[in-house]
């Protein structure tokens, strides 16, 4: 339970040391239709659809690019996963997020996850939004958690096609169900990420076991101690399994936080999620090929 300032990340990384990243297979890639645009409502950020191959439904995307963006050199990427319920651009709502995305220079992707409910395969590959009794959920496709699963790496995919993305710096960020889906994609795809972020994540109890597979990606957590939907030992015991492994981690518990306000309107905390993201990257690390 450690609360820093945005500086203190980088005396944490320095005193862990930095690691070195396993390479694996990169994923199969499957979408292949030009995306569309649709309205976002920030007017920096664009609204985009793609069609999904495997069911023909369209889907909406969010990018931002930065206003100087170059395609004549690379740029960081990160994809941000939002939580239960919420609409594609959610995560670019954050109190002066694209702000720093700006001043940092950072593209940034945020998809939907097939559905708002989706879970992004975190809890199984069958239909973890519920149904099953006439309701609308019932209605979902069977395997939507593999759906929602694969719409953020098709989302991915399209980013990395359509711009000059340092493949050396692609983070992952998630808040509740996004950051379930974060450590999710880690395990899977623990090549492609080199650093990763958590707001009151909501993983499954079960999935612990999760974090060898990405024991080698650096890590912040983030959690609200008065956090009511997500309870904070959650985190805690999470994070007691970093510290076990050895893993290269910052966790910043905050006092009377909640689980949505304390980091969607505080600058402060996605100060620090930049921060981390500023400071671990594949080419520090020696692996980059």
């Amino acid at each position: 339970m450690i609360q820093r300032s945005h500086r203190d990340v980088g005396r944490v990384i320095s005193v862990l040391g930095m690691i070195a990243l396993t390479w694996m297979a990169s994923p199969v890639r499957s979408a292949s239709q030009e995306p569309g645009t649709i309205v976002a409502r920030d007017a920096r950020v664009q609204g985009h659809t793609y069609v999904f191959e495997e069911t023909g439904a369209e889907m909406p995307y969010a990018l931002f690019l930065p206003s100087g963006y170059d395609a004549a050199r690379e740029w960081p990427l990160i994809v941000a996963l939002h939580g239960l319920g919420r609409p594609y651009d959610w995560m670019m709502g954050y109190d002066s997020f694209i702000d720093f995305a700006e001043q940092y220079g950072y593209i940034v992707v945020s998809p939907l996850g097939y559905h708002p409910r989706g879970w992004y395969g975190s809890r199984g590959y069958g239909n973890p939004a519920g149904g099953g009794r006439g309701g609308a959920q019932s209605t979902l496709p069977e395997n939507l958690g593999k759906l929602s699963e694969q719409d953020v790496m098709n989302v991915l995919e399209i980013a990395r096609d359509a711009h000059n993305v340092d493949e050396s710096r692609i983070y992952l960020w998630g808040h509740s169900m996004g950051g379930a889906g974060t450590y999710h994609l880690a395990a899977l795809y623990p090549n492609i990420w080199a650093g990763l972020a958590v707001a009151a994540p909501a993983p499954r109890r079960d999935a612990i076991d999760q974090i060898s597979s990405f024991s080698e990606i650096p890590v912040l957590v983030l959690h609200g101690d008065q956090d009511s939907t997500v309870p904070v030992e959650g985190s805690r015991t999470w994070v007691a399994r970093m510290r076990e492994l050895g893993m290269q981690h910052v966790y910043i518990e905050v006092p009377g936080g909640d689980h949505s306000l304390f980091v969607r309107e505080n600058p402060e905390m996605l100060a620090k999620v930049f921060s981390f993201f500023n400071i671990v990257g594949k080419d520090e690390l020696g692996v980059r090929q």
